[in-house]
């Protein structure tokens, strides 16, 4: 073949030199079940690096809204589990809480493999393998045990998701706006919140649980195989330190108080509708799984809300660490209320978790902030590190829950100990936080 001659390599050749590695991919686009990447890749050379990653960045807030029901669904299912398979609300809380720590112990090699490898590879193999594996796993589940491991599976196969995005973000959009679209990120995923409550109730009531976590299974494993397609990798970013570790970033004292208050921020507004809005409408409300779906749908909905209402907040006020400081104080003061009297009406106690999900929805502020200290070369290690904090708190709030809510026959005295658990958490968290050093960029 003459050089030149052969109109396959042209291409090719073409975008090396368009995309100076953005992309290391083998070329594939030669077989004919992978054209429609071929077509991407090619339509990339014309649109430049932040037109083409629209695509992706859809199917990753797609694969978040799975993310966010797979850690929120346990709630409805309470009853469902508890007639079938014998699973108390112990038992539950550890199968939360499992979701959690899978979650956040792989937030380290998915740092790692996202600064190597790149979005696509990460996200797609580990969704599908691990997060479509565990869906499946539940669906068959026959004791609490292997309800437990199926929800390990999951939160390990949704870890990557949000961290893919958040990586393609800072490497290809300005700093200045990364907390918006952090947070509309987190805002439409997190309508998986709200379709884990009432629809999920109604489906359970309408197939049964079984058959509905087998089609989440075949959904996720479909999700997967479209980020697979979809997704196209960053450029790596400008000339520049290329070594490091995550010690590097802990050694980085500005770091800390940030990450204390995403362990702190996080936790009891996720750990309160994933886990415990359930029974505490049923135990001390009487609410039956259709209740419980529209008291969950309430705080998930706020959830969504605070998602959005916190991205852009930055700029609107010129400060990342007072916004995030003010809304949780204001977490804390509806947990307050919450533990003076948890037998007084649903309705006060259904808006007082909606204020805390509102209001504890600072996750794309905190991530913004602490992203600002982050070295370009580090970007996906930084991220999944704050990540980590803000998931493994989460799980570590849900262990230590079950024996705090144990230790009490009493329902009401059982979930005034609960909120005054999470009050005094997030109080700690706070004083941590007023040691961060503010920073917008």
């Amino acid at each position: 073949m003459t050089p030149g001659g052969n109109s396959a390599e042209r291409p090719a050749r073409s975008l090396r030199g368009e995309w100076r590695g953005c992309d290391q991919r083998p070329r594939l686009d030669a077989l004919p079940f992978l054209s429609r990447r071929s077509t991407l890749a090619a339509d990339a050379e014309e649109r430049g690096p932040a037109e083409v990653m629209k695509v992706g960045i859809a199917c990753l807030a797609g694969a978040y809204v799975l993310s966010q029901f797979y850690r929120a669904f346990l709630a409805v299912l309470t009853p469902d589990l508890g007639r079938d398979l014998g699973a108390t609300a112990g038992d539950l809380a550890w199968a939360s809480g499992l979701w959690f720590l899978a979650f956040a112990a792989m937030q380290i090699p998915v740092g790692a493999a996202l600064d190597r490898m790149g979005p696509r590879r990460t996200v797609a193999s580990v969704l599908g393998l691990a997060g479509g594996g565990g869906a499946l796993l539940f669906a068959l589940a026959q004791t609490p045990g292997q309800v437990m491991l199926a929800m390990a599976l999951i939160g390990a196969g949704c870890s990557p998701v949000l961290m893919a995005a958040y990586v393609i973000f800072a490497r290809v959009y300005p700093p200045a706006i990364f907390a918006t679209l952090a947070g509309m990120t987190l805002g439409l995923g997190s309508l998986g919140n709200v379709l884990s409550a009432a629809p999920l109730a109604a489906l359970v009531g309408a197939v049964g649980w079984r058959a509905a976590l087998g089609g989440l299974a075949a959904v996720t494993l479909l999700v997967a195989a479209l980020l697979w397609l979809a997704v196209t990798d960053p450029p790596r970013g400008p000339d520049g330190p290329t070594r490091g570790s995550v010690l590097d970033l802990l050694r980085m004292r500005a770091l800390w108080p940030i990450l204390l208050m995403m362990f702190a921020g996080y936790g009891p507004a996720a750990s309160l509708r994933g886990l415990w809005a359930g029974p505490f409408a049923r135990d001390l409300h009487g609410a039956d799984a259709g209740v419980i779906g529209w008291v969950t749908l309430a705080m998930g909905l706020a959830m969504v809300a605070g998602n959005f209402a916190y991205g852009p907040a930055d700029r609107l006020f010129g400060t990342r660490k007072w916004v995030v400081w003010a809304g949780n104080a204001v977490v804390l003061a509806a947990l307050l209320l919450l533990a003076a009297n948890p037998g007084a009406s649903l309705g006060r106690a259904t808006l007082l978790l909606a204020v805390a999900g509102f209001c504890g929805s600072a996750f794309p502020l905190i991530m913004a902030h602490a992203r600002a200290f982050v070295p370009p070369h580090l970007t996906g290690r930084g991220v999944t590190l704050v990540n980590m904090f803000g998931i493994g708190g989460a799980g570590l709030m849900q262990f230590a829950s079950r024996p705090i809510h144990g230790a009490f026959a009493d329902p009401t005295q059982a979930y005034r100990a609960l909120f005054l658990f999470f009050a005094a958490v997030v109080a700690l968290g706070l004083l941590a936080y007023l040691l961060a050093r503010d920073r917008a960029d």
